[in-house]
């Protein structure tokens, strides 16, 4: 498989950009193996590639990278997504927006970045839509991307009352870091790559 990053970032063979990552060998087989780890799993007895993938497409709908919404986009519709579940995520991620990162840091010299911001609830459509378990999911997800100081044990309840395992669970969180990590890095390539030579 391609990797993914320099198809997200738009990076060609034996450009400048390229030849820059190629002297970060352990980085780039690592940030491949993640993607490869997270998306084609050996097992989905606690995440679905369908469930991987709408969580992904969430992520990327919240962090408005429109970019890269098209790659994960054609990797739900490969899962097996059933129809209209794109248009679902995607109503999901637009009421979801917001700015952050809110929340409040334990008393001392960082309460002074303490920010409040309101803490997401799917309305019944897109519950609908989505399912318990996805829904369940992308409320822990918007959590995680935009209350990262305040997720906590109490959070994780709805998720198992929902069904997820503790292994799902930690999938879920690995998604987010994950891909939370992979648009900074594509941002930042793109960036570089419309930069003259």
């Amino acid at each position: 498989m391609p990797d993914v990053i320099d198809t997200l970032a738009g990076i060609a063979p034996g450009s400048p950009l390229h030849a820059i990552r190629d002297q970060r060998p352990q980085a780039r087989l690592h940030a491949q193996a993640s993607y490869d780890s997270l998306f084609s799993p050996l097992s989905e007895a606690d995440a679905s590639k369908v469930e991987r993938f709408a969580i992904a497409c969430f992520v990327i709908g919240l962090h408005g990278r429109p970019e890269m919404a098209a790659f994960y986009d054609a990797g739900l519709a490969g899962a097996g997504a059933p129809a209209g579940l794109k248009e679902a995520i995607a109503a999901a991620a637009a009421a979801a927006k917001g700015t952050g990162p809110y929340g409040h840091y334990p008393k001392g010299p960082l309460s002074s970045e303490d920010q409040t911001g309101p803490v997401h609830r799917l309305d019944a459509a897109s519950r609908a839509s989505l399912g318990p378990r996805l829904a369940a999911a992308f409320e822990h997800t918007h959590m995680l991307v935009f209350h990262p100081r305040d997720s906590a044990p109490a959070y994780l309840q709805s998720l198992i009352d929902a069904g997820w395992s503790t292994t799902g669970i930690v999938v879920i969180s690995q998604l987010v870091a994950f891909l939370s990590y992979q648009i900074r890095v594509v941002a930042g390539l793109r960036a570089l790559n419309a930069r003259p030579a």
